[in-house]
C-alpha cells in the first residue's frame, strides 16, 4: 500500500532518488522537521475515498452564501434584461429622414453615399416596428415570385417531338398515296426501258 523513500540527512546525490523526488513532487524536509510520509506516497487514493471527498466538496460548496448571492444576481440581471425594452420610436424618429433617402443609400452629384445608420441597426429598428405591429414602408420593392416552374430542358424538347409526331400522323395517308405514286411510276419507267431494249 505504502512506499516510502528513506530519508537520512541531507539531499541525497545519487540519480534515482532525485528523479523519484521530482516525480512525486514533493518538498525536501529540513533537518528539524520530521519527514511528511504522506508527501512521498505514490499511489493515489483509492476511487471510493476520492468520490466521497469530491461529494463533501461539493455539497460544502453549495452551501457557500457567496452561491446563494451570486444565485440571486444572476436572477436579477435576467429579469432586468426582460424587462428592458428598445426604445425604437425615439429611433425611428431620429433616423426616419435618413431611412427615406433610399433603401441602402443614395446618389448625390454622381457618387453613391452609404446611409449614416448601419445595416445592423437599420435591421434591429425594422425588426421592433414590424414585431409591434406598425408599418415599415422603408423596405425596397420586390419583384412578383414567380409562380412558373423552370422546367428542364428535355421536357421542352419531349412535347415539340410528340407535337411533331402528331402532325406527322396527320400527313401520314397523303404521304403514303405519293410513296404508292412514285413507286408506281418508277415500276413503269423500268418495264419501258426493258420493252425499249428488246
Amino acid at each position: 500500500m505504502w512506499a516510502v523513500i528513506p530519508w537520512n540527512g541531507p539531499k541525497p546525490k545519487l540519480t534515482h532518488y532525485k528523479k523519484a523526488f521530482n516525480r512525486s513532487k514533493c518538498v525536501q524536509p529540513t533537518e528539524r522537521s520530521k519527514p511528511n510520509i504522506s508527501a512521498f506516497r505514490t499511489r493515489p487514493f483509492p476511487k471510493s475515498r476520492t468520490l466521497s471527498l469530491s461529494l463533501a466538496l461539493r455539497a460544502r460548496l453549495l452551501r457557500r452564501p457567496t452561491q446563494i448571492m451570486a444565485g440571486k444576481v444572476v436572477k436579477a440581471v435576467a429579469k432586468a434584461v426582460g424587462a428592458y425594452q428598445y426604445p425604437w420610436r425615439e429611433k425611428l424618429a431620429k433616423h426616419k429622414d435618413e431611412l427615406a433617402k433610399g433603401d441602402w443609400g443614395y446618389w448625390e452629384l454622381g457618387a453613391w453615399k452609404p446611409l449614416s445608420i448601419s445595416a445592423r441597426h437599420r435591421a434591429r429598428i425594422r425588426k421592433e416596428v414590424l414585431l409591434a405591429g406598425e408599418d415599415w414602408p422603408y423596405d425596397p420593392a420586390r419583384k412578383e415570385m414567380r409562380t412558373k416552374r423552370k422546367g428542364h430542358k428535355c421536357d421542352r424538347i419531349a412535347a415539340q417531338k410528340r407535337a411533331h409526331t402528331a402532325e406527322l400522323m396527320e400527313k401520314m395517308p397523303q404521304m403514303l398515296a405519293d410513296y404508292r405514286k412514285k413507286r408506281w411510276q418508277k415500276k413503269m419507267k423500268e418495264e419501258e426501258d426493258a420493252k425499249a431494249e428488246d
